[in-house]
């Protein structure tokens, strides 16, 4: 009982941040309507999906306000990170498969090239700038400050003629949104459902300020529901816990960080894998996986480095016990690794199959059995984790 408890909270949480974010999805893509695919998806669709990142870690840091609170963030967006790269891509592409849209999907190796470089930049400088025993306020600084070159990166290397091509056909995009005349039945039904592009727009055009409102709805309902589900992590980590009317339980007894990594990140990544199994079956098969490469830039750099800023702004240095030091590396080098392979499994070749799909659904099944290893003291994943720390240690940068 005191597992199912925070184990049914946080499907709760799932279906309320996808929910949120399908909403944040429509007001976005209008928002972002005259970028390039490559770039919307990237850039303001990663932003729009990685929401639920933000405030998990910005709650993890404030409501445990310690260094186990701060590996609550690193375990949810790093965990974030690897889902992202290997689950959404390889769910977006047997998604379109099975509706037989395409037997294997063809995707831009100049994009991959492009996104993967810049993810294992973020995450080498990710690796080198979080470390040590304290942390300060331009740590989040500077992690924030690698996004907005990312970004700068991404608009400047929009070819002229696409933003030509862009604007030119900003009238024809704004058509296809207003003209949209699929019915989107009662507001009540709306409600009931918690569909919010059904509650703001219904059977309006939409508008600027339908969608800005949208937006700014689905971003306080993905943060309310973001406090619950941080809530839910500490239970499962916790010895015990209680709940006000319902007594004491039992929780596994295992860092916040491990929990974080699977179920924090898992459920946080709801509306990246919504947006990219959508995409993909548009067609835009470049914007289905640089979501998620995009997503985990903004995750590993703003998602973390906010909080990290605000947090020390406020409270001053966060201190790092030296066992968090090591097991914070420890994280932040697996998910480097891991990534520098997304990266070489996405650019072998031209084609996106079932082949490349089950590979890393089964990477992830891996990497899955290895955190519940290291939650559970298993001394194969011990040794593992040992490998990693020595080799961190060797180079100088955990």
């Amino acid at each position: 009982m005191g597992i199912i408890i925070p184990l049914l909270l946080i499907t709760f949480c799932c279906i309320i941040i996808w929910r949120a974010g399908d909403g944040f999805m429509a007001a976005s893509e209008y928002i972002g309507r005259n970028l390039s695919d490559g770039v919307r998806g990237a850039t303001i669709n990663a932003i729009a999906s990685s929401m639920p990142e933000v405030f998990t870690s910005l709650f993890f840091l404030f409501i445990l306000k310690d260094a186990e609170g701060f590996s609550g963030g690193v375990g949810t967006t790093a965990g974030s990170a690897i889902f992202n790269g290997m689950v959404i891509p390889a769910s977006a592409v047997l998604t379109v498969i099975a509706m037989k849209m395409t037997k294997r999907v063809e995707v831009s190796r100049k994009v991959m090239l492009r996104d993967g470089i810049a993810l294992i930049i973020a995450e080498l400088i990710f690796l080198i700038l979080i470390s040590g025993a304290t942390l300060y306020w331009y740590h989040g600084l500077l992690l924030m400050l690698v996004y907005v070159a990312y970004i700068v990166f991404m608009f400047a290397t929009m070819k002229r003629s696409q933003r030509k091509e862009q604007l030119e056909g900003r009238v024809v995009e704004e058509m296809v949104f207003v003209e949209n005349d699929e019915p989107q039945g009662p507001f009540l039904k709306g409600l009931l459902t918690f569909d919010l592009e059904r509650i703001f727009i219904g059977n309006n055009r939409i508008s600027g300020r339908r969608a800005w409102s949208l937006l700014v709805f689905s971003t306080i309902s993905i943060a309310l529901v973001c406090y619950f589900l941080v809530l839910a992590c500490e239970w499962v980590g916790a010895d015990t816990y209680s709940i006000a009317g319902l007594g004491e339980f039992n929780g596994l007894g295992i860092p916040v960080m491990f929990v974080a990594l699977i179920l924090a990140s898992a459920a946080s990544s709801f509306p990246d894998t919504i947006f990219s199994i959508k995409d993909a079956k548009r067609g835009q098969y470049d914007d289905a996986i640089s979501n998620a490469l995009g997503s985990n830039i903004f995750d590993i750099c703003f998602a973390l480095g906010f909080p990290l800023l605000l947090f020390t702004l406020i409270y001053g240095p966060l201190q790092i016990p030296p066992e968090m030091v090591a097991l914070s590396s420890e994280l932040r080098f697996l998910l480097w690794l891991l990534t520098v392979l997304i990266v070489i499994i996405f650019v072998s070749g031209t084609y996106f199959g079932r082949g490349k799909s089950f590979l890393l659904l089964g990477l992830y099944a891996l990497f899955v059995l290895y955190i519940v290893g290291r939650g559970a003291g298993n001394e194969l994943a011990q040794s593992i984790a040992d490998w990693l720390v020595s080799i961190v240690r060797f180079f100088r940068i955990g």
